[in-house]
């Protein structure tokens, strides 16, 4: 997994990024696609704020936690993640494994017996004069 991190008003940290990373290597086996990260860490006054966005294939995911603690806030966002990939994964394989509006539909129509009314037989009628007979 590709990851890019971006620190505002905070210094730089690789203990920061590593934890991270570590962090992101645990929901790659949610993915189906190679993927891409982006981590921004963010300070105001006492607020620590991580923002990820995992994108992958035709999936993104966004997550926003505010914690006291940087390292709260990244555990609680990937934990977003991880409910929101995995509820992503479980209506996939539903949707995949349920039959079609089609097939249903087509089951029910051959199933149902053909009923036919008095008026339904043709033959009976004879054109009048007036017209001529429809070939």
């Amino acid at each position: 997994m590709q990851v890019s991190v971006t620190f505002k008003n905070i210094d730089p940290s690789d203990a920061l990024k590593a934890y991270a990373a570590k962090k992101l290597d645990r929901i790659e086996k949610l993915l189906d696609a190679p993927a891409e990260a982006s981590i921004v860490f963010s300070v105001e006054k006492i607020r620590h704020i991580t923002e990820l966005n995992v994108t992958s294939g035709r999936t993104t995911v966004h997550a926003t936690e505010v914690s006291e603690s940087m390292y709260a806030a990244i555990d609680l966002a990937v934990d977003k993640i991880k409910q929101q990939l995995s509820r992503n994964k479980k209506k996939l394989q539903t949707r995949k494994s349920s039959p079609g509006i089609r097939s249903t539909l087509a089951e029910e129509i051959n199933e149902t017996p053909v009923v036919l009314d008095e008026f339904d037989d043709l033959s009976d009628l004879e054109p009048d004069g007036d017209h001529a007979p429809i070939k």
